[in-house]
């Protein structure tokens, strides 16, 4: 099955009002900047969004946040290097916010990839990330239950694909990424370059095409880090 997309905008064309969605990313690094900016083009609102953040500037998830699409942000770092829109919003009780610490993150969102609806862990024990949460003791140890993480869509970034949907990733943009693809209903990625069958070496690949539903070329990225430098607002 060939899962070439031939535009951001087709895409993204499937997400609508409401859905939950996932975003990969680490800060900028495997932030897939140009698929957010094409949903922001697109504009479903009452959106709920997972990412380790709550985005930067005026780019990006940042962006959406700014342009009113997310009602509820599921992340770890609500406060990054300029978080002035998300904080805006949120003292405005314009936005909801969970938030998860980065390690429980990512092993829901893992979870929901691997169909396991709750798990154990020590962190939080004990403060009001806990609360209201079941609590278990195991060896002696106070453990709290924590549920999966799943998402109606993914869009992730990554640096390969293949028509097939496999993808290979750059350095720590890696991230969130698989983890994400394998949790979405449907998952889409934009990749750097898109090779013919077979042009990644299979003990290369990171992410299955099992897990991918479409693939769109970009085939030079954008970075928040420099947009934010520059001073770039987005739409």
């Amino acid at each position: 099955m060939d899962k070439r997309i031939a535009t951001l905008v087709d895409a993204v064309a499937g997400i609508g009002d409401g859905a939950t969605v996932m975003i990969g990313g680490f800060g900028g690094s495997g932030a897939p900047i140009e698929l957010i900016h094409a949903l922001i083009d697109k504009g479903p609102r009452n959106l709920t969004v997972i990412n380790n953040n709550a985005g930067n500037g005026h780019v990006g998830l940042a962006a959406m946040i700014e342009q009113g699409l997310i009602r509820k942000m599921i992340c770890s770092f609500p406060r990054s290097a300029d978080p002035k829109v998300f904080t805006d919003l949120y003292l405005a009780a314009k936005i909801e916010l969970e938030l998860v610490p980065q390690g429980t993150l990512a092993e829901r969102i893992r979870a929901g990839g691997a169909g396991i609806p709750a798990f154990y862990t020590p962190t939080s024990y004990g403060t009001e990330l806990a609360e209201g949460k079941p609590v278990a003791e195991f060896d002696g140890r106070h453990y709290v239950q924590e549920r999966w993480l799943k998402a109606d869509f993914a869009i992730i970034k990554a640096e390969l694909g293949d028509p097939l949907g496999n993808l290979t990733y750059r350095m720590a943009a890696r991230n969130f990424n698989p983890l994400m693809a394998m949790a979405a209903t449907r998952t889409i990625a934009q990749v750097s370059r898109i090779v013919d069958a077979g042009g990644i070496d299979p003990e290369h690949v990171i992410t299955p095409g099992i897990f991918v539903d479409g693939i769109v070329e970009v085939s030079d990225p954008k970075q928040e880090e420099v947009l934010n430098r520059e001073g770039a607002v987005y739409p």
